[in-house]
């Protein structure tokens, strides 16, 4: 992974890092291999995010066809 360091800041460099590793869900998997995890548990892990990933897919699909309203997003705050 790479990241640009642009004007010699570091600190700016270093959010867009730690972003990045955010989205690919790196912190996430250093999170769950800290510890060992039961087989069985790791099925009902699984088993929750598919059943989550599907609501999802389906909320979004509603939306399109227009079923449900569309969820407002908050607004950001201005920098």
């Amino acid at each position: 992974m790479q990241v640009l360091v642009r004007d010699n800041n570091v600190d700016q460099a270093l959010r867009a890092l730690k972003k990045k590793l955010q989205r690919e869900g790196v912190f996430r998997e250093m999170k769950m291999r800290e510890s060992y995890e039961k087989p069985s548990e790791k099925r009902a892990r699984e088993k929750a995010e598919a059943v989550r990933r599907v609501r999802k897919l389906a909320r979004k699909r509603m939306q399109r066809e227009g079923l449900l309203p569309q969820t407002p997003r908050p607004a950001r705050p201005a920098r």
